[in-house]
């Protein structure tokens, strides 16, 4: 059917005006042929649509019919296409004639070139006799042309030569032969378009002039014909809207056409060819829902329409190749833009037409039947030159509902079918599922691309190439595993082992043969037994017995390769199957008995086994692979007997001889090795040989612990605890848990750590911790290293660390060591007792971790065999730090009342107060006052005045130091540094060093005063006795400094001295007033009050020196006389 079914090229190519080049010599002329380059090369995009091609000036184009058809009254038309049709105007018939000429407007021989010119286009107009193709002609000429109206003579001379050449002056053209060729060469393509537009536009008017002689009685093919004729001139102008819409009015009068068997196959065709029309311009005018629609209607109208019964299989294949044109047509819409969806797109296209593939295939199979005898005259002879697209070779032009010869009808259909039986179909299926593979893949459809690629792996296996088939199957039963679809797995297995036996691959033949005899399969015992038979062959190096169903020359040369192969006895061969990528008949588990294993025990690891075969099989070895390849050795299990051979024991090696349904144990006992301490102990691999190494060995092998063949389905009841397992009771292969991995760990050591303490950890304090060891061994322990430190803190850098640890002595340099690593201690005795005492110094609160490691070495003797064992015993307390008291200060005039800011040069007091936030009792060794350069002390050498006290919890304690400042300009200053020398008091503390924790002084602001006043009077006074008083007033800077004071009354005082007065204080100088007060009262008397004022100030200056001076007073009663005599 491919004759029929297949599309012709010059419908599947976009059609383009033909515009002819003559004149043109470009295999001598080196302009010619740049001319003709740039025509015809570089057609880019943005260029005309155009298909120049060059030809003689005397060429012969195809003939038109001299003798016009006025009437079609008594036509029958024989078809509906013919097949010479599109072909002639796309590649024979040009729209447009283009004569070229060497001829310059200044030619002195002008005359005898016109007259040459002329005659070349005459040429050609008999040759296009009663055609309306346009002749143009190009002069090409060597110098450019001057704008037009300039050239005088290039005018007239361009009037004669289209008289003379009977052309109009839009059909003259010229062509300079400059550095600018591609510019003129694309305004003369123009030119041309416009030209081959008019022509097509014509020839589609000459068609449809025709409409109205035609009726629907007996022309009804010359609709069809007329309306296809004109889409087609339309898409020739690049009129695509016009054109989709005359293939639609084409399409419409086809479907009204009477079908019958005889004519349904053009018809088909046709339709075909339309449809094909409209879809694609659908997809071009970007409306893929028309397009879809379309096709969908062109389906389901044609797909009944099978015809002749015996030429069924011609149906299946015309459909299979339109789903494929259509896949595609929308393949390339979406190559240029067309957004596509999982549930629409080109793949679902290709699967049909592969099903309809399919479907010829097997139809060719049940219907078509070889020739016996040839028939003459042959019925195909004229198969490739039919006049009409879709027609019989043997009836052409026959449009009647009956054959006109059954006789020839029935050698027509003979022959058509033994030319179908010639055809390979799988070869043509195999193309269609790979292209709906690739769709399928793209939009993600992972199961419908498997269930194509297993379609594929058939077709590959029928059309017998078996490599390609099996490389296929491969690739997708590891998902029909997974899904535990055992009915499907179980048809691809079954090719598969088909394709591995006649191609003698025998490691797929192993690995499928490892399946069909498990217990997944769906195969029949004794199909199960057989090809366990044939598994044993394989291995023992034998031929195996040959797959049913298959072609007996393919088995017979099956056999020549098994024969081959089974005689190359001198070169081993072994190859290896990865049991977790199958579903083996036989299982296998591991597991150490415990997840930890101590370095002076043995490590116990135990291997199932489970087979579920037909019959018993025999393994030749079994091999447990660890990440530390010296314990290889122990896990080995070597079976000398035969793989054919029975169940008796041999004393020469273990027994790998399994039963179906019985789990089997192999217990496997090594001693770790002591660098192994603190490592993971892993199983890499189990490998378990059948076959022997020197001849033929599949060597099945399980990554990591093994596994089941299938991992069990996880349901409700498997999740209780499962009970244990009675002694001598078979092993529940079910309740076998895989353990792949143990951790050798150190021998647990016998010696008591303890730690004594006595907690909290105070701030920057040698926190005493004292550390108990005992010997519980059984003998002296040596080589005792002991670690301890801060967990955690190695993660910080040296200049973050906040913990300082130190051995039997408190010491600290300035350079922390957070931990102390293998110090090694004295021998301890059997039984006895070490102590040392550990020092952490803590320089930031919180919670830290410490850790204590003692490790040591004792010999150990297992099985006769003395083992080195490194114990170690590690302890870990945390230690909460708080700080040992708080530190506030208060700032105080002289007259201890509280002040915000400071005064230059005036002394005030500083109070620093401590309360004690610690549990236990904290002595203090003294203080000391680092001050700042703008502060110095009143006092000289003052102690300090916490000197050996001892605070204890929530107690405080304080001192009172006086402080005065220099003379600075800064408007704040810092007083300084408050440091404390103090420890814990216990009786452990007394050999501590005192710890140093400094405060710093609060930074306070300071006040520039341009004065200052001092009273000195005496520290008491007496009623009606005299009670001098003097004001020293002292100008703080460099001007004279105008003052005013007045004496406030007092009815407590009388005073003598200057009431209100007037004086000038000179820079830097003191001025003194004196005032004698006689007091009036006795007792805590205020003291009249001395204002002051400064001239040039602009503050208020008594409010400052009313706080410099006392306001008060001591006046002590008079007291009585005693009477001598009384």
């Amino acid at each position: 059917m491919a004759w029929a079914s297949n599309l012709p090229q010059e419908l599947l190519c976009r059609p383009t005006a033909l515009v002819s080049l003559t004149g043109l010599d470009i295999t001598y002329n080196a302009i010619h042929k740049l001319i003709w380059n740039s025509f015809f090369n570089n057609r880019r995009s943005d260029r005309v649509p155009l298909q120049f091609k060059v030809t003689a000036g005397d060429h012969e184009y195809p003939k038109c019919r001299t003798n016009k058809r006025q009437s079609y009254e008594w036509y029958i038309p024989k078809g509906v296409l013919k097949k010479s049709w599109m072909n002639k105007h796309l590649n024979q018939v040009p729209a447009v004639v283009v004569v070229f000429y060497d001829l310059d407007w200044d030619e002195h021989l002008w005359k005898e070139k016109q007259m040459e010119c002329a005659t070349r286009v005459e040429i050609v107009r008999n040759s296009l006799l009663n055609r309306g193709t346009k002749v143009a002609v190009v002069l090409i000429q060597k110098n450019a042309p001057l704008p037009p109206g300039e050239d005088v003579v290039a005018a007239e001379r361009a009037a004669s030569l289209c008289s003379a050449c009977d052309l109009s002056a839009k059909q003259l053209y010229v062509l300079p032969h400059t550095d600018h060729l591609i510019g003129y060469t694309i305004r003369l393509e123009n030119a041309f378009y416009e030209l081959a537009q008019s022509y097509y536009h014509g020839e589609a008017r000459k068609v449809k002039a025709h409409r109205d002689f035609l009726n629907k009685t007996t022309h009804q093919l010359l609709f069809v014909r007329h309306q296809f004729k004109i889409a087609f001139f339309s898409e020739l102008k690049q009129d695509s809207h016009t054109a989709l819409k005359h293939y639609k009015q084409a399409y419409g009068h086809l479907l009204e056409l009477r079908m019958h068997d005889t004519n349904l196959l053009e018809i088909k065709s046709i339709a075909g060819f339309i449809n094909y029309k409209i879809c694609r311009l659908s997809f071009q005018h970007n409306a893929p829902l028309d397009s879809i629609a379309q096709f969908r209607k062109h389906i389901d109208f044609f797909k009944s329409k099978v015809g002749i019964a015996e030429l069924a299989f011609e149906h299946s294949a015309w459909m299979s190749k339109q789903f494929q044109v259509f896949g595609d047509l929308f393949d390339e819409a979406i190559k240029l833009g067309l957004t596509a969806i999982q549930t629409q797109h080109p793949g679902f296209y290709y699967q049909q037409a592969a099903n309809h593939a399919v479907n010829r295939k097997q139809l060719c199979r049940g219907v078509c039947k070889p020739l016996t005898q040839l028939v003459h005259p042959d019925p195909l002879e004229f198969l490739d030159n039919l006049d009409f697209y879709g027609q019989r070779s043997w009836r052409q032009g026959h449009q009647s509902i009956d054959p006109p010869d059954m006789q020839r009808e029935r050698d027509g259909i003979a022959a058509l079918q033994n030319m179908e039986i010639q055809v390979d179909h799988s070869w043509i299926i195999i193309p269609l599922l790979n292209s709906a593979v690739a769709q399928f893949k793209k939009y993600k459809s992972p199961r419908m691309k498997r269930y194509l690629m297993v379609q594929m792996g058939e077709e590959y296996f029928h059309a017998k190439d078996y490599n390609k088939a099996l490389m296929l199957l491969n690739k997708v039963m590891w998902d029909y595993r997974g899904e535990r679809w055992w009915h499907l797995l179980d048809s691809i297995l079954d090719i598969s082992l088909k394709c591995a036996y006649l191609t003698c691959k025998i490691q797929e033949y192993v690995s499928v043969c490892l399946e069909l005899i498990g217990s997944y399969s769906m195969r029949s015992p004794e199909e199960k037994t057989r090809i366990q038979m044939n598994l044993i062959r394989v291995i023992s190096n034998d031929a195996p017995e040959p797959e049913p169903g298959l072609d007996p020359t393919c088995v017979d040369n099956a056999k020549r390769l098994w024969m081959s192969s089974s005689s190359e006895t001198t070169v081993p061969s072994v190859f290896s199957i990865d049991m977790q990528n199958i579903v083996p008949f036989v299982e296998c588990k591991a597991c150490f008995s415990t997840e930890t294993v101590a370095a002076d025990t043995e490590v116990q690891l135990e291997v199932y086994i489970r087979v579920n075969c037909p019959f018993p099989v025999r393994f030749s070895k079994l091999s447990v692979f660890l990440n530390n390849q010296p314990y290889n050795q122990y896990c080995q299990v070597i079976d000398n007997h035969d793989v054919s051979t029975g169940s008796d024991s041999d004393p020469r090696g273990g027994d790998l001889y399994l039963i179906p349904g019985q789990t089997r144990l192999y217990t496997f006992n090594f001693l770790p090795v002591k660098d192994d301490v603190d490592t993971l102990l892993e199983i890499s691999s189990l490998v378990l040989e059948l076959g022997s190494e020197s001849g033929r060995c599949a060597m099945l092998q399980w990554m990591g612990a093994g596994g089941p063949a299938v991992s069990p389905v996880q349901t409700a009841q498997s999740l209780l605890p499962r009970k244990p397992a009675e002694p001598g009771s078979p092993i529940d292969w079910n309740a076998v848990d895989v353990q792949g991995s143990t951790r050798i760990v150190p021998r647990k050591a016998k010696l008591d750590v303890v730690i004594q303490h006595e907690p909290p950890c105070l701030l920057n304090e040698f926190y005493l911790l004292r550390l108990e060891m005992t010997n519980k061994e059984d003998m002296d322990i040596e080589d005792i290293r002991l670690s301890f430190g801060i967990q955690g803190d190695e993660t910080a850098r040296d200049s973050e660390q906040s913990s300082h640890v130190c051995l039997e002595t408190p010491e600290f340099d300035s350079v922390v060591e957070y931990r102390k690593n293998d110090v090694a201690l004295d021998k301890l005795e059997k039984s006895k007792q070490l102590s040392r005492r550990l020092f952490v110094k803590n320089m930031q609160t919180g919670v830290k971790v410490l850790f204590v490691k003692v490790v040591y070495t004792v010999a150990v003797t297992k099985n006769q065999h003395v083992i080195t064992c490194t114990c170690e015993q590690e302890e870990t307390i945390t230690l909460t730090t708080v700080t040992p008291f708080e530190v506030s200060v208060k700032l105080n005039s002289l007259k201890f009342e509280q002040v915000e800011a400071i005064q230059i040069e005036e002394p005030f007091l500083l109070l620093p107060e401590l309360k004690c936030t610690s549990p236990w009792p904290v002595e203090l060794q003294s203080s000391q006052l680092q001050m700042s350069p703008f502060v110095h002390s009143a006092d000289e050498d003052a102690p300090s005045q916490l000197q050996g006290v001892c605070l204890k919890k929530s107690e405080c304690a304080a001192e009172c130091i006086c402080l005065q400042t220099v003379h600075c300009l800064q408007p704040s200053i810092s007083l300084g540094t408050y440091t404390v020398y103090w420890r814990r008091h216990t009786e452990e503390s007394k050999d501590l060093p005192f710890v140093t924790t400094s405060f710093p002084l609060p930074i306070v602001t300071t006040e520039h005063i341009p004065i200052s006043m001092d009273l000195r009077l005496p520290a008491y006074g007496s009623v009606k006795n005299l009670l001098p008083l003097s004001y020293i007033i002292n100008n703080r800077t460099p001007y004279p400094q105008e003052m005013e004071v007045t004496m406030e009354a007092n009815d407590s005082f009388m005073f003598s001295g200057n009431k209100q007065f007037h004086f000038r204080i000179l820079p830097s100088k003191a001025y003194n007033l004196t005032y004698n007060l006689f007091p009036l009262v006795a007792g805590h008397v205020a003291l009249p009050k001395l204002h002051v004022n400064m001239l040039r100030y602009q503050g208020n200056i008594d409010l400052i020196t009313q706080k410099m001076i006392p306001t008060h007073v001591f006046i002590k009663p008079t007291g009585k006389t005693l009477d001598s005599s009384g």
